[in-house]
């Protein structure tokens, strides 16, 4: 079955599985909505692919016509949370001005607020796909003619992914209510942790999928292995966390077995190359554990379904048009030094000695010479600098491609952003901002290993948690991952020489440096570098108690920088989570309870 985002259809197949029964009385009222599908319509194979297919769609939070699902602006729902994970994370600045999208700027500065629309969106976003879900799993229950193996399969599938739009509600807002296929009151309070209903979701998809899928965007058994040993990580359940990553992490890389594989059949493994992980040309690879599927050009007139939530995050008066939001903070390049042995200066990398030079306060026609340290290659597949050449379109020339260097700094985010020469392919220019096919990748096995890191160091095996952590830097410091400068910096497109772009030196760790004192100190820092601007830095700050000290500390050091964090204080035991929707407990005449401190 193909899992592309059918976008027409499937906002219509939503909720529309149950007819409309009103009362006893005859008339207008016992009629079916206009548009909508009965039971029967969908109670068969064919109406439960394309239900299923509904819930796929979800996974972007985009609706038709570049929305968020249940409304809203794209980027509200970003499934990439480069606004909740990234921008709150302290790892990256909302960018463009200060003025433009200023719901974003309390959320950076920890101080948000109930009625705050943002989080109202991303709820009904993510509470869409629980619908979808559920709505799948009770037309199972009244489909005769579908054998028991599909309904195995379309059940597992709908949990698997139910169990993610629920793991996304519970990092996000703390205390969510628990509804599925046999809620009949939809009112049903935020009182009770719902993360043993997310362990048996996955559960229940690791014992009924198959280990590979005829579509590549299928989540597998291995998927939801990977997905369930996460929410144990979460939970603080290492021993049970530690059963399944060595299950899933092949020998090779320290695991106990042959280890896991994708959808399409591909061993787990680290790319080569770091950047494949970036690249529409080169996704779903070996690296690629679950991921978002993002096609562009695919007919609908709008990039919905091209990484709509992202359309933003492109360099300011660029190539790429629009619109200078997403910039990496000067923290986080400061973070990709290096010392002499190749290692990260974890607690003084933004001293004055240490961190790297940039041209903020310079316009693009003074002169500017780049940082000639020695730095880790990431910082450059990461982070798009003054006279560094982002992918084949040239050196960024600084200021010219920053909206506001005073609000948000002197970088450019480089994750999302597609080479030159399959722009016409791999882009998407159908609205006036543009999408690409880069996937959104939900879990790779980079983060596995270093989830894997983390709950081996939890657990006292301090050299197993060095070794995951090690496969990942020694995958930094191949020489795939050296970004060279170009043949002809006035062409481009013409390619790269063979001089290296920076200073680049990246190593693993020596034999016994990891210690009961450092261990997860080290293993933090590491998911910084590797993680960066993917989304997960606030939550992983969250739950590891010190996202106040870690997000004070880049307040009073980047609000010197820049004029977005004017406001910037994170309160502990209030803002590891975000408020509760102030409409959403509204509507519920009090059911929800808000989240303590708001």
């Amino acid at each position: 079955m193909s899992f592309k985002k059918y976008v027409g259809l499937l906002s219509g197949l939503l909720v529309c599985v149950a007819v409309v029964i009103v009362g006893c009385s005859k008339g207008f009222l016992d009629k079916p909505a206009l548009g909508a599908l009965t039971a029967n319509q969908v109670n068969n194979k064919p109406g439960l692919t394309a239900l299923l297919n509904g819930a796929y769609s979800a996974l972007d939070g985009q609706g038709q016509n570049n929305t968020a699902i249940g409304g809203g602006n794209p980027w509200e729902a970003s499934p990439s949370n480069w606004i909740y994970g990234s921008v709150a994370g302290g790892d990256s600045h909302k960018g463009s001005s200060i003025s433009d999208q200023p719901p974003i700027v309390p959320i950076a500065n920890a101080q948000e607020i109930p009625s705050n629309g943002f989080f109202n969106n991303k709820w009904r976003a993510l509470y869409e796909g629980v619908t979808r879900c559920n709505t799948i799993l009770s037309t199972i229950a009244i489909s005769p003619t579908v054998s028991a193996a599909d309904k195995k399969e379309f059940a597992s599938e709908a949990k698997f992914l139910r169990g993610h739009y629920y793991f996304e509600l519970r990092k996000f807002f703390k205390m969510v209510p628990w509804i599925d296929e046999t809620t009949k009151d939809f009112k049903q309070p935020n009182n009770a942790d719902i993360f043993p209903k997310i362990e048996a979701d996955f559960q229940a998809a690791i014992d009924s999928l198959p280990a590979t899928q005829p579509s590549v965007g299928q989540a597998n058994k291995w998927a939801a292995m990977c997905y369930l040993a996460k929410v144990y990580l979460y939970e603080k359940k290492y021993a049970q966390a530690k059963t399944l990553f060595d299950q899933i992490i092949p020998a090779t890389y320290g695991g106990t077995g042959a280890g896991g594989v994708t959808s399409n059949n591909l061993p787990y493994g680290l790319t080569d190359r770091f950047e494949d992980n970036f690249d529409a040309a080169t996704k779903n690879n070996k690296e690629s554990v679950f991921a978002i599927q993002m096609t562009s050009n695919d007919g609908t007139n709008s990039i919905a379904n091209a990484n709509g939530g992202d359309m933003l995050n492109f360099p300011y008066n660029s190539p790429f048009r629009c619109c200078g939001f997403f910039q990496p903070s000067v923290d986080l390049a400061n973070s990709y030094r290096t010392d002499a042995n190749g290692l990260p200066l974890v607690s003084n990398y933004n001293d004055a000695g240490n961190a790297i030079k940039n041209d903020q306060g310079l316009t693009s026609d003074q002169a500017f010479t780049p940082d000639a340290g020695t730095v880790d290659p990431r910082l450059d597949w990461t982070v798009a600098r003054r006279g560094i050449p982002v992918h084949d379109w040239g050196n960024h020339p600084g200021n010219n491609w920053i909206r506001d260097q005073g609000s948000a700094g002197p970088y450019s985010n480089k994750k999302n952003l597609y080479w030159q020469a399959s722009a016409g392919s791999l882009s998407d220019q159908s609205t006036w901002a543009p999408g690409s096919a880069i996937n959104y990748l939900i879990i790779r096995f980079a983060d596995v290993l270093l989830m894997a890191a983390e709950t081996e160091a939890q657990l006292g095996n301090y050299g197993k948690a060095q070794t995951y952590v090690n496969a990942v830097r020694t995958r930094a410091g191949n020489a795939a991952n050296v970004l060279h400068t170009y043949i002809d910096a006035t062409h481009p497109m013409a390619g790269f020489s063979a001089t290296p772009a920076a200073n680049y030196l990246v190593k693993p760790y020596g034999a016994g440096a990891f210690t009961a004192a450092n261990a997860l100190s080290l293993i933090y820092f590491e998911r910084k570098l590797e993680l960066a601007c993917e989304g997960h830095r606030f939550f992983d700050l969250a739950r590891w108690g010190i996202a106040a000290q870690t997000l004070n500390a880049y307040f009073a050091f980047e609000g010197k920088i820049t004029g977005d964090l004017s406001t910037g204080n994170f309160t502990a035991g209030k803002n590891e989570y975000f408020p509760i929707p102030q409409t959403q407990i509204d509507l519920s005449n009090g059911t929800l309870k808000q989240n303590a401190g708001y």
